[in-house]
C-alpha cells in the first residue's frame, strides 16, 4: 500500500503592491524563505507512526498552479496545510478523489472548520493526529474509513511521541529542520491560530526524546540549525534548564520562540548561550499599553509586562542571542499612530530582527468569533487572505487603507538595507566589546 503525505505551505500575499515591495525588501524576503522552507512536522511524525507494511513518501506542494494532475500516484493521501492555501489544498484532494484515491485531511484549520473540509475528503482529522492515525489506517485496511475521526477534548501524552520521520526528508533543501520540544502556550492571546487549538493543555515532551530526535537530525544532516517548533518555549524554567543542559552536549545551532521572561533568569540565558541558541523570536505584538491591553484571555499578561520590553531586549541580546522582536498591526486600541511608534522602538532598542504582521482573524480563534459578531469581517470565508499581511478586518481607530498603507511604510522603513545592517552592526560591535572586555 502506498501513502502519500503532502504538505501544502506556500503562501502568497494578494495585495499587489505589498508583493511588489516584498521583492525589493532583502530582511523581509528573508524571514519568508525561512517559513516556507520548514517541512511538515506533524506529518512527518504520522509517518513515525505508520506501519512497515505501508510505503511512504513525503511531498511538498508549494503552489498547486505549477502541478498539472497529481504530483504522485497513492492508494491513500494524507494533506495539510496552512489556511491560506485550504483552497488550493481542497483542489488537490477532489484531483485524487477523482482518481479513485482515498484522501485524508487535518491540522489546525479543518480541526476547526470539519464540514467545510468533509466535502473534499474521505475522512477528517480533527485535534491531536497521534491519538488517531493508528485506528485511521487500520480501517483504511479493511475499506471501512469514517468520515471523522475526532480527538477533540483528548491529550496526547507526549512521553509517547514516535520519532519523526526526517529521513524521508532531503536536507540539502532547507535552511532548518524543526523539532518540537511543547505543545500549548498559557497565554492564550486571542488572535492565536496554533497548537492551542488542537491540544487543550500546555504539555512537555520528555527531555530524551528530544535529544533523541536531534541526534537523528544529526546522522541525516552534519551541521543541522534546528528550529523548535513550539509556541512558547521554555514556560517550565525548570524542565528548559534541564533540556539544555542536555543539548549543549550536541553542539549544534537553534531558534525558537519564547516570551520575555527569559530575561529575567540569568542561568537559563546562560544556557541558552551555551547550547547554542542563534535567536530566540519573542512576539511583542504592540508598543503601547492600549494596544496589549485585554489581548490574552486570562491574565493580561503582556500589557503588564510593557515597561520591561526595552530592559529585556537589551538582557538577551546582551547575551550574545539576537531576538527577533514581533508585532501585530492593527490591533484595537492602536491607530495610525502605532507605526511610528514601533518605528521608533525598534531604533531604539536596536532589535537584530522585526517582523511584522497584519492583525489576521483565523477561524476558530475568540478574534474571529469577536469581529464575526461585531460585523468587521470583510470578506468571510477568504481563506485565502489569511496570509498575515492582507486585510480581512475593519480595524477600531483606522480604515482599512491607512492600515494597508502603515503597512508598507513601516516595511519599507525596517527592512531598508541601511537599517538593517545599522541594528546588526551595533549587536556585533557590542559582543565583539564584551568579548575583549573579558579577555582584558
Amino acid at each position: 500500500m502506498t501513502l502519500g503525505l503532502i504538505a501544502m505551505s506556500g503562501v502568497r500575499v494578494h495585495n499587489d503592491e505589498l508583493m511588489a515591495l516584498g521583492l525589493t525588501l532583502p530582511g523581509f524576503v528573508e524571514r519568508s524563505e525561512v517559513i516556507a522552507s520548514l517541512p511538515s512536522l506533524g506529518l512527518l511524525t504520522l509517518a513515525g507512526m505508520t506501519p512497515d507494511d505501508f510505503d511512504i513518501r513525503y511531498l511538498e506542494v508549494p503552489d498547486l498552479e505549477t502541478v498539472d494532475g497529481l504530483p504522485g500516484a497513492f492508494d491513500l493521501v494524507a494533506i495539510s496545510s496552512y489556511t491560506a492555501q485550504i483552497k488550493d489544498a481542497y483542489r488537490l484532494a477532489d484531483r485524487y478523489r477523482a482518481a479513485g484515491t482515498k484522501v485524508v485531511v487535518g491540522g489546525l484549520h479543518v480541526t476547526t472548520m470539519p464540514f467545510e473540509a468533509a466535502k473534499h475528503a474521505d475522512s477528517v482529522v480533527l485535534g491531536e493526529g497521534e491519538l488517531l492515525w493508528h485506528e485511521l489506517l487500520d480501517d483504511f485496511r479493511h475499506g471501512d474509513l469514517k468520515p471523522f475521526y475526532d480527538g477533540r477534548g483528548r491529550s496526547f501524552n507526549l512521553a509517547e511521541a514516535p520519532m519523526p520521520r526526517y529521513d524521508l526528508l532531503d536536507p540539502r533543501r532547507y535552511n532548518r529542520l524543526t523539532v518540537q520540544t511543547q505543545r500549548g502556550c498559557p497565554h492564550l492571546c486571542d488572535f492565536c491560530a496554533s497548537s492551542i487549538l488542537i491540544s487543550p493543555h500546555y504539555k512537555v515532551k520528555p527531555v530524551e526524546k528530544v535529544i533523541a530526535e536531534v541526534r537523528r537530525i544529526k546522522e541525516l544532516w552534519k551541521h543541522p540549525f534546528i528550529e523548535f517548533a513550539d509556541d512558547n518555549s521554555f514556560v517550565d524554567k525548570a524542565y528548559a534548564k534541564a533540556l539544555l543542559r542536555e543539548l549543549a552536549k550536541e553542539k549544534v545551532r537553534w531558534f525558537t520562540e519564547a516570551d520575555i521572561s527569559i530575561s529575567e533568569d540569568p542561568e537559563l540565558l546562560n544556557l541558552m548561550k551555551e547550547s547554542g541558541c542563534a535567536q530566540v523570536l519573542i512576539g511583542l505584538e504592540s508598543t503601547s499599553f492600549s494596544g496589549l491591553n485585554g489581548l490574552e484571555m486570562h491574565a493580561n499578561w503582556k500589557a503588564k509586562k510593557l515597561g520591561e520590553y526595552r530592559r529585556a531586549i537589551k538582557t538577551i541580546q546582551n547575551h550574545g542571542i539576537t531576538v527577533n522582536g514581533c508585532f501585530v498591526l492593527g490591533l484595537d486600541g492602536t491607530g495610525t499612530d502605532s507605526f511610528g511608534a514601533i518605528y521608533e522602538f525598534v531604533k531604539q532598542t536596536r532589535l537584530y530582527e522585526v517582523q511584522i504582521t497584519v492583525l489576521t482573524p483565523f477561524p476558530g480563534t475568540p478574534l474571529y468569533e469577536r469581529l464575526e459578531s461585531e460585523g468587521r469581517i470583510l470578506n468571510k470565508g477568504a481563506w485565502e487572505l489569511c496570509t498575515l499581511f492582507d486585510v480581512n478586518f475593519i480595524p477600531e481607530k483606522m480604515t482599512v487603507s491607512e492600515l494597508e498603507t502603515g503597512l508598507r511604510t513601516l516595511l519599507r522603513q525596517l527592512y531598508s538595507e541601511e537599517f538593517v545592517q545599522w541594528r546588526r552592526q551595533h549587536f556585533f560591535d557590542r559582543q565583539r566589546r564584551k568579548m575583549h572586555a573579558e579577555i582584558t
